[in-house]
């Protein structure tokens, strides 16, 4: 005989996971900060309690910047070489500057982003019950 599904089991949603995590809020109550400073994770969400020490971001988000910065910039690159045929000296300053600054942009959110992916996947010792301080979504 099927056993009813455990609530500590139970499907959580992906993309309110994510969003809440692209805006480095806790994946589960989206009101508590997820990083602390630019990069570091907290141990837990000071609102609702969530812990995030099973997180296992480490190297991903930093592939996955470079893999759409570089996918974004070298099309932009070409195009304003043929269309402007700017200076290489202007080229090279603007392309980096923007470079940088999109890198630095998107590292954070796309870490947040990617722990909210394992807490809706219950990856990495996320899989148990959510705190009692308060339902998560």
């Amino acid at each position: 005989m099927p056993q009813p599904p455990n609530d500590a089991y139970a499907e959580r949603p992906l993309r309110p996971a994510l969003l809440k995590g692209w805006s480095r809020h806790c994946p589960c109550c989206g009101n508590g900060p997820l990083l602390n400073g630019y990069l570091s994770v907290r141990d837990s969400c000071a609102v609702c309690g969530t812990d995030f020490t099973p997180q296992r971001a480490d190297d991903g988000p930093a592939y996955l910047t470079i893999l759409i910065v570089g996918h974004l910039m070298a099309p932009l690159l070409m195009f304003v070489f043929i269309r402007f045929r700017p200076e290489p000296i202007t080229l090279i300053t603007g392309f980096s500057i923007f470079t940088v600054a999109l890198s630095l942009f998107l590292l954070p959110r796309i870490k947040g982003a990617m722990i909210g992916l394992q807490w809706a996947k219950r990856m990495h010792g996320f899989g148990g019950a959510e705190p009692a301080a308060i339902a998560c979504e």
